[in-house]
């Protein structure tokens, strides 16, 4: 099966650098979903790892290439400006603040401006381009998790400096944790690269990115989270991105009539499957201490919403975004905003049926 992943063409280097990734976790499209004044007296904070769909600008503090602090992201959010999140709007994480009443949107946890408040009530500690792989992060020279969870700690700190321990851990144990990484290990790594091809098959990796999953969760376990949400992966196949890199067509006729690739797609039910068993393990193990850990299911719904594309829409106009890309008139009809990243449309599909059901449960709980 590895040998199945090779490139019939070689990927320009140059290339990778526009690889920025969806891994799944999602966004809704409206305000005022927020239960204000009930819900807040249940989560006390919004805590963020992983990579761009959850990254708020992170990126922005880096010196990296994969940014996107300009327009024509950022469209659709308040105001219009372009804050380094990597879609039209707002990410489903800014939404899940709205909706359980503690903020409107989570910000980048590196903003030297954050108040004690806002950083209180949630920030992002994500980063665009980084994933569960270490050598992932390196290709872009974004913050990997083991990084993020040490800012984690540092978080902390700053709690306890001006709230004190014991209200500090309280705090935590009341905040709710959302981690959405993995695809970028697979999108720009494993299917691009030589490196991990040559010392894993398809499944000794996906193990390998389980472990570094788990670990993240042990240590935020042990920093006292304990309601977390973990998303799987998308349905990799159909990323504009990936058919356009690893597809055999040829011709303009075979480009507009392409599909999903199933050997991809294929791997990201595999893993999901993997993933979901292990989180109902730990659940399973750490549920007498309070634990609340949940799967959340990126692929069914993503995968409905494209099949559907002659309704929805699904446009590629280009790898990323930039400043002068031509940008539909109603980005809300199409499946993705860039050719990797959805609109705030899809993210607002995805929500309904996948983060709001699950959110209502630990608040109900």
């Amino acid at each position: 099966m590895e040998g199945s992943f090779k490139h019939k063409l070689p990927l320009p280097l140059v290339l990778l650098s526009f690889l920025i990734h969806f891994s799944g976790i999602i966004s809704i499209n409206a305000r005022g979903l927020s239960k204000q004044g009930t819900l807040n007296k249940n989560i006390s904070a919004l805590l963020v790892f992983g990579d761009s769909t959850v990254d708020s600008g992170n990126n922005n503090f880096v010196s990296t290439a994969f940014k996107s602090n300009f327009q024509p992201y950022g469209r659709e959010f308040p105001n219009q400006i372009p804050t380094g999140r990597f879609t039209d709007g707002r990410l489903c994480t800014d939404f899940i603040a709205s909706y359980v009443g503690i903020k409107e949107d989570v910000p980048p946890y590196l903003d030297p401006t954050l108040s004690m408040r806002e950083l209180m009530t949630g920030v992002s500690f994500a980063s665009a381009g980084t994933g569960y792989d270490p050598l992932t992060p390196t290709l872009g020279n974004v913050i990997p998790i083991s990084k993020q969870l040490e800012y984690f700690r540092d978080y902390k700190k700053r709690l306890e400096s001006s709230t004190g321990k014991q209200r500090t851990k309280a705090h935590i144990k009341n905040a709710l944790f959302v981690v959405s990484a993995g695809t970028n290990d697979f999108v720009v790594n494993y299917f691009a690269l030589p490196t991990r091809r040559k010392s894993y098959t398809v499944s000794s990796y996906q193990q390998f990115l389980l472990q570094q999953c788990k670990e993240l969760i042990q240590g935020l376990w042990e920093e006292g989270a304990r309601n977390i949400l973990v998303a799987g992966l998308p349905p990799m196949g159909c990323l504009p991105t990936v058919i356009t890199l690893f597809s055999s067509t040829t011709t303009v006729i075979d480009h507009l009539q392409r599909g999903c690739l199933e050997q991809y797609s294929s791997v990201a039910r595999d893993y999901n499957r993997l993933l979901q068993n292990d989180l109902n393990f730990m659940q399973l193990s750490l549920a007498s201490h309070g634990a609340r850990i949940f799967y959340l299911d990126i692929y069914g719904p993503l995968i409905r919403m494209i099949e559907e594309h002659e309704s929805f829409g699904y446009l590629e106009s280009s790898i990323l975004c930039n400043p002068t890309s031509y940008v539909c008139s109603d980005a809300s009809k199409y499946v993705f905003w860039d050719s990797i990243h959805p609109t705030e449309k899809t993210y607002y599909n995805l929500f309904k049926g996948t983060f709001r059901p699950i959110i209502d449960v630990i608040i109900s709980n």
